[in-house]
């Protein structure tokens, strides 16, 4: 099977998952935004979204009611995605500085965005069920990404279940702790790096400033750059 042939595969197991009841009622029922009430929301579990041969794997938490939820396309329509892709931008990861539809003409170059979980979730928290439930597709987009070196993970969630997905491929997680700007070599040759995820709370309350992200960003990048596998 093609690489093409796989990547649309998982992404119909993705699109048509009912696994977690919760989710699935959730995402079919939460009422749309009243700026929103002429679009008809997407209202399926999100797949993950970029360059097929990306070096760069971004993992968050789940879609948003109103972004990826509505939009069918993660990080997309809100105003975390908007934060990412104008950072990723700037890093020239991505062809433009905006992120607010599935036909709005994104394209990353070398990069990989997806979430956790792919469903909206009550509160943005699904349950350690739902995450396990969801772990799979995450870790067979990994798996689909040969030339995957650098792995960020934005928030907590998002870092405890990709250490879940180490530990199944028995690659060690000692000493790997959660920590804004934290980066790690793992066994596997890959780097790991630890983010705040870029939510508004976060954001507007300085947690996490466009500053922090993009320094961030840059040494993901300038590692990546110095490789000994690249020179």
């Amino acid at each position: 099977m093609s690489k093409t042939s796989l990547w649309l595969k998982l992404q119909e197991e993705i699109t048509h998952c009912k696994k977690c009841p919760r989710l699935v009622y959730h995402r079919e029922n939460v009422p749309a935004k009243k700026i929103f009430k002429d679009e008809v929301y997407w209202r399926k579990p999100v797949p993950g979204f970029g360059d097929p041969d990306a070096w760069l794997f971004i993992a968050g938490l789940a879609p948003a009611g109103d972004g990826g939820n509505r939009t069918g396309r993660v990080f997309t329509g809100d105003a975390t995605g908007r934060f990412l892709i104008r950072a990723l931008y700037e890093l020239g990861l991505a062809n433009q500085p905006h992120s607010e539809s599935r036909e709005d003409g994104l394209r990353l170059m070398g990069c990989y965005m997806t979430a956790v979980v792919k469903c909206y979730p009550p509160q943005h928290k699904p349950t350690a069920e739902e995450c396990l439930n969801c772990r799979p597709y995450f870790e067979k987009e990994m798996e689909l990404l040969k030339e995957l070196k650098s792995v960020l993970v934005l928030g907590h969630l998002a870092f405890n279940v990709f250490l879940s997905a180490l530990k199944k491929r028995n690659i060690p997680t000692e000493g790997l702790c959660f920590k804004h700007g934290a980066s790690y070599k793992l066994k596997n040759g890959w780097n790991l790096y630890c983010s705040y995820h870029p939510t508004p709370r976060n954001v507007n309350t300085g947690t996490l400033t466009k500053e922090m992200f993009s320094q961030l960003l840059n040494q993901i990048q300038a590692d990546h750059r110095h490789r000994p596998d690249l020179s």
